[in-house]
């Protein structure tokens, strides 16, 4: 993954789109280079070869030729015209009708065609050739301006002449061109990658720095900022984000601040409820009891449904008041774990033999699991869930536990599974995803609620601080389904 993003990296991107302009810029101006002197060395060499022939006929061949020059005529032509290196000259008579006019096979490096002959009887004429691999410049042509002086024309019309320049050596020059251009190619290719790696590390150093930045911003670290250099867009989007990493730190400081509060607020004001909670309790179970001793009439009877009311709803007070203060431990970090070895079918017994609920569910599982975990907590986990099954749905509700099985591993996964079931209604779809937020409750699709809002949110924290899970769904044939997975505990506390 690190490689594949090396390769398609904006440090890649970028070096390669500068080395490509770069590359063609080079190509460009190395063929245009190529072209042009090509061109210039081809056209010199033409050049030469042209006013050599030019010279040499109008040199060569008198104005009034006397009858029968003709051999000696095209003699001197011949030596005239093939004596340099690479060139070849033949001096051929002016073909009469039927005749060819072509020189001897081999008097020459190139073949000369008919075409080609033709065209050379009536003006000076060239083509460029290439034989075996080797470039040749063919000439053809006669002198035009002369005078007979003869009865017989034709004994002293002047012969035709073809030459064969090799332009091998203007070859090789480009050849050696070329190996010069593609080796600066090379070069500038090279030096521009140079440029190009050095200019996007200096462009992308800020950019990598901002992420640096960005990650340890979103870790948390509110205090971090960048450092500001220069004065070019990049700067300007360094000086952006210190501004906003600065709003963001003092917004994520106040809200803090806010939250802090209000939990000190919750569990002071918890705190502070407990005492006379208590009190009050114990004073409503005494006068609901004496007005039921005392009942003896209508009167009698209205007073003590009134003293019991107030007795519940006192005591629904402080189950309320309960559940805050544990869940303003869980807030402030302060809850911790007491673990022990605990006999499960033993920790699940006395958790419903405790709340009257023995009869009320049916227990299912091992009586000899022993799993380690906190006690305390375990039984809170318990009758939460219990509690909630029997208070909203319907029976029967079974508690099933024992070892979670592990497919994967083809046994038992460590720990402790506890199923609790019931074959209410289910809980609606809405519901599901949210039904461990705190202060929601299930009577907006069953029955009535008479609980704080936070037993299930209390059982879903105990669940996590053991380093477990507990997820809610319906069961296939109806009702609630509550899984709890507690883990092996390690070690004798953890907070």
């Amino acid at each position: 993954m690190t490689h594949r993003r090396w390769f398609t990296g904006l440090r890649v991107r970028l070096a390669a789109a500068f080395t490509a302009v770069a590359l063609l810029a080079s190509v460009l101006a190395s063929g245009i280079s190529y072209v042009l002197l090509r061109r210039v060395m081809l056209q010199r060499a033409q050049d030469a070869v042209l006013t050599e022939v030019r010279t040499a006929l109008a040199q060569r061949i008198p104005p009034n030729l006397p009858p029968d020059v003709v051999p000696l005529v095209g003699a001197a032509l011949v030596d005239a015209l093939g004596s340099a290196e690479g060139r070849k000259a033949v001096a051929v008579p002016v073909p009469l009708r039927g005749e060819s006019g072509l020189p001897p096979p081999g008097a020459l490096d190139v073949p000369v065609t008919r075409e080609f002959a033709r065209r050379a009887v009536d003006d000076l004429v060239f083509q460029r050739v290439s034989r075996h691999g080797t470039p040749y410049l063919l000439v053809g042509g006669r002198a035009t301006r002369y005078v007979t002086t003869g009865d017989e024309p034709w004994r002293t019309t002047p012969p035709m002449v073809f030459v064969s320049a090799s332009l091998r050596r203007e070859d090789a020059d480009l050849r050696l061109f070329t190996r010069t251009l593609l080796i600066a190619d090379a070069a500038a290719l090279a030096a521009a990658l140079g440029l190009a790696l050095l200019a996007t590390r200096g462009v992308l150093r800020p950019v990598r720095r901002l992420g640096a930045a960005a990650r340890a911003l979103g870790e948390g670290r509110l205090d971090t900022r960048v450092r500001v250099r220069g004065r070019d867009e990049l700067a300007d989007l360094a000086a952006t984000f210190n501004r906003t990493a600065q709003a963001l730190e003092r917004t994520v400081t106040e809200l803090r601040a806010m939250e802090a509060a209000s939990r000190r607020f919750v569990a002071d004001v918890s705190h502070e409820l407990r005492t006379p909670l208590t009190s009050m309790i114990a004073m409503t179970d005494v006068l609901a009891e004496e007005a039921a001793e005392a009942a003896g009439g209508e009167a009698g009877e209205g007073g003590d449904v009134a003293a019991r009311l107030v007795a519940d709803e006192t005591r629904r007070l402080g189950t309320l008041v309960e559940h805050l203060i544990e869940i303003s431990r869980f807030d402030a970090g302060a809850a911790a774990l007491v673990l022990d070895d605990v006999n499960v079918a033993d920790a699940v017994g006395a958790t419903l033999e405790a709340r009257g609920w023995r009869g009320e569910v049916a227990v299912e599982g091992p009586a000899d699991l022993f799993v380690r975990l906190d006690p305390r907590r375990f039984d809170i986990i318990v009758a939460n869930l219990a509690g909630n099954a029997l208070k909203h749905g319907r029976p029967p509700v079974s508690l099933r536990f024992g070892r979670p099985e592990r497919e994967d591993a083809g046994g038992d996964a460590g720990g402790v599974r506890v199923v609790v079931a019931d074959r209410g209604p289910g809980l609606p779809d809405e519901v599901v995803s949210v039904v461990f937020d705190r202060f929601v409750k299930a009577e907006a699709a069953r029955s009535r609620s008479e609980g704080s809002g936070l037993g299930l949110s209390i059982a879903k924290e105990n669940a996590l601080l053991h380093g477990g899970t507990l997820e809610a769904a319906n069961g296939p044939e109806g009702g609630a389904v509550f899984t709890l997975w507690l883990p092996d505990g390690e070690g004798e506390e953890r907070p």
